[in-house]
């Protein structure tokens, strides 16, 4: 690529020459969920892998996540191939997280509680019978509970839901702790993390490779380079020569301290979700905002957040969040990630624009983008998450 400088060069120069650039196989961009789940899985398959993450990893979307596996409840609508990669990607995670757990000998939490989805009146059961009909075509385990049967499962819950969509399949973890057993198994693999690199730009992209240019940490070569950068893979862009329609969408969050009371499963409405992590807070969200990159707060978004969670359980009324927070969840144009090799610059492959299935999504997208570097046909169909779809 010529970044190095030639033996006869060395000998007419006064000077020392300059150090070797960092070299790697494959270089990846974006130290989130995304990011340091496609390291893991390259690493297991024995790849050379650095990782370029701009601040702290797991400090952006994915530090200000729930951590919810639900993809049943998330997605209403008929089953498209997105589905299918969730519920791929949902199946994978008790022997994923086993695995993180194991090679990073760090314990993290990772709850089978299982979920509810609420229904308020007639119109909201009608829905969740026609969504319980097509999933259970995917062997969704799946049953519409009302009256005691919902007390008995959330003693604590508003009279005011006559019915729930039970999940006893869907999970969560607390995704500040899974990153950091993330991050150190990464390492433990042999992982090159670069933290707090400061801006990535491509400054050479040729056939045989890419020249990374780190705002912090110099610069860095490599044969293949992965985007994993979630709502800033806009930037990107130019130097690719292609629509990447990637933008930031605040997503504000709450939380409360537990108490006695405990809430059992993952609450899902049309309105948001509550759930208890197991470090005794009490956790709703999300509101969901354009903001550009603010990650601030507003007074409308979490009192909006504190109304509806008080009516969900009246025991919250006494209680005040004692923390408020906002992630920027990278949302694309038809709300699917882009995920693929470009074929123009085959080079890049993109891992981007997973909105708000990141942490569940992590799985799935490590082992379809190490498939595709290793050549072999991946287990689901991306077609529908083709990176050059929007050109």
């Amino acid at each position: 690529m010529g970044i190095l400088t030639t033996t006869r060069q060395r000998e007419s120069l006064s000077f020392p020459a300059r150090p070797a650039v960092p070299h790697s196989p494959l270089t990846i961009v974006g130290g989130g969920i995304i990011g340091l789940s496609i390291a893991f899985e390259c690493a297991k398959r024995g790849l050379k892998v650095i990782v370029l993450e701009k601040t702290a990893c797991g400090g952006q979307a994915t530090g200000a996540a729930a951590g919810m596996l639900a993809p049943y409840s998330e997605i209403g609508e008929d089953p498209d191939d997105f589905f299918t990669l969730c519920h791929h990607s949902l199946k994978l995670y008790p022997d994923w997280q086993q695995e993180v757990r194991t090679v990073s000998g760090l314990a993290f939490e990772y709850t089978r509680s299982g979920s509810l989805y609420l229904a308020f009146h007639e119109a909201d059961e009608l829905a969740l019978k026609s969504r319980l009909e097509w999933q259970k075509e995917w062997g969704v385990q799946a049953e519409i509970v009302r009256g005691q049967a919902l007390r008995n499962l959330e003693p604590h819950l508003t009279q005011e839901a006559v019915a729930a969509l039970y999940y006893p399949d869907e999970h969560h973890v607390y995704t500040p702790d899974f990153v950091q057993a993330l991050l150190a198994a990464c390492e433990k693999m042999g992982v090159h993390i670069v933290q707090h690199a400061g801006e990535v730009r491509f400054k050479e992209v040729t056939a045989d490779g890419l020249l990374l240019e780190t705002g912090e940490k110099g610069c860095f070569s490599t044969d293949q380079c992965v985007l994993a950068s979630g709502a800033w893979t806009s930037f990107f862009e130019e130097p690719l020569q292609l629509r990447l329609p990637i933008f930031p969408i605040r997503g504000q969050i709450c939380a409360y301290e537990q108490g006695q009371e405990e809430i059992k499963h993952i609450i899902f409405s049309s309105q948001g979700y509550v759930l208890s992590k197991g470090n005794g807070t009490i956790v709703c969200g999300a509101s969901e905002d354009i903001a550009g990159f603010d990650t601030s707060t507003t007074e409308k978004g979490i009192s909006r957040l504190v109304k509806w969670s008080r009516y969900l359980f009246p025991f919250l009324k006494d209680k005040e969040p004692f923390h408020c927070w906002a992630g920027l969840r990278p949302a694309t144009q038809d709300g699917y990630p882009l995920l693929g090799r470009l074929r123009h610059q085959p080079n890049v492959i993109l891992a981007s624009g997973h909105y708000r299935n990141g942490i569940l999504l992590s799985p799935v997208t490590a082992k379809v983008v190490a498939d595709i570097i290793e050549g072999r046909q991946p287990a689901v169909n991306l077609k529908m998450f083709d990176p050059l779809r929007f050109q």
